[in-house]
């Protein structure tokens, strides 16, 4: 390695340094930006399929395509928001009007056999300590009118941000559709002109790679919500839990690993408060936990880590290890944003940096 090298390392890591702390310090546009490529890949082909079509004597211009294109894309958006966000407010409230003495009532018995394991695996008298009082204290300061109203209020302001939002990507959105090649242009002009052809390059690469990964996200979260919501529509389930389980399980899968363990423990709560016709809340936890189990103990073990390996060219350990890196430094944030960052970080990588064996050795399958 000789000092030319060593330099030219030393230059890339400067510039990416200054260009992470951009990101970071104008994230809140970045991410506007990167949603609407994201939306601009999806409908890029029907763009292009509408683009030219004549209709009598008139062809739809480019122009008229990237709206028509936009048009459908929100028109999704809000059929999804039609169908899911009344469960999830149903729920909400629901959950605003409990009455924590018959749910601790429901569950006497498993939490009373729980205390009887605890006070013997730890040698506590049961006097000192009860269970049950325990999770109807907690329960009460978790879930409550107070706790309610700070939500609706939280989601009043999400609701206000969403209206930015929705206004900036839907105008980004429709220049990156009528503009082919815009966000390249984008992104090139943020770097030296002798480096055009490496980042065009790296953006076909990451391009390509991240539309197979997001594809592949959305099939299999849509799948396990499908299923889930038919399996426990199966039990008995009422149809609206049954899709308000299904709904959280495909929403939090996005999430690796930690995702369907959240989603799983918020199930087993619906489940609690609102059991199986028919059905003891025991024997109602049984059958999600086992369900959910079975359902998500191949996906998550086997299934997920082979998709997010083929699709972004990386071995599964590799995968693996990344996103509990990922997760350690950020949390569930950083699980969620792992593969994608990794994917970008990659291809730049074997752009810049393929003189590095360790560089070639993680980029070869690219």
């Amino acid at each position: 390695m000789n000092g030319q090298t060593i330099l030219k390392f030393l230059v890339g890591a400067a510039i990416t340094a200054s260009v992470l702390f951009l990101v970071w310090y104008f994230s809140s546009i970045v991410i506007y930006i990167l949603v609407s490529a994201v939306l601009a890949v999806m409908g890029r082909p029907l763009v292009r399929r509408l683009e030219g079509v004549r209709v009598r004597r008139w062809a739809i211009s480019r122009t008229f395509a990237a709206v028509i294109t936009l048009l459908v894309i929100w028109a999704v958006t809000a059929v999804v928001a039609w169908l899911f966000v009344p469960l999830v407010f149903d729920k909400i409230y629901e959950f605003a009007n409990l009455d924590f003495s018959a749910v601790m009532a429901r569950i006497e018995e498993p939490v009373v056999n729980t205390q009887n394991y605890l006070s013997e695996l730890f040698a506590m008298p049961k006097e000192s300590f009860s269970l049950s009082d325990a999770l109807t204290t907690t329960l009460s300061k978790w879930v409550n009118l107070a706790s309610i109203n700070r939500l609706f209020s939280s989601v009043i302001g999400l609701m206000m941000s969403t209206v930015i939002a929705f206004f900036s990507i839907s105008f980004i959105t429709f220049f990156f559709l009528k503009e082919d090649g815009l966000f390249y242009a984008m992104v090139v002009a943020m770097f030296p002109e002798r480096y055009a052809e490496n980042i065009t390059h790296a953006l076909d690469s990451i391009t390509r790679l991240l539309s197979r990964y997001f594809r592949g996200i959305l099939t299999e979260s849509l799948l396990l919500m499908l299923t889930v919501s038919v399996v426990m529509t199966a039990f008995g389930m009422k149809a609206s839990d049954a899709a308000f389980i299904g709904l959280i399980m495909g929403v939090m899968n996005v999430v690796p690993y930690a995702g369907p363990l959240i989603g799983g423990m918020l199930s087993t709560c619906v489940g609690i408060v609102s059991p199986i016709e028919g059905m003891t809340v025991g024997e109602t936890m049984a059958v999600i936990i086992c369900s959910l189990l079975l359902l998500k103990g191949v996906d998550d073990f086997v299934i997920q880590p082979t998709i997010y390996s083929e699709r972004v060219n990386a071995h599964p350990l590799e995968v693996f290890l990344v996103i509990l890196l990922a997760g350690s430094a950020a949390g569930i944030v950083g699980m969620l944003l792992a593969i994608p960052a990794y994917t970008v970080l990659r291809v730049f990588a074997k752009e810049f940096f393929s003189q590095f064996s360790l560089v070639r050795k993680l980029t070869q399958q690219i």
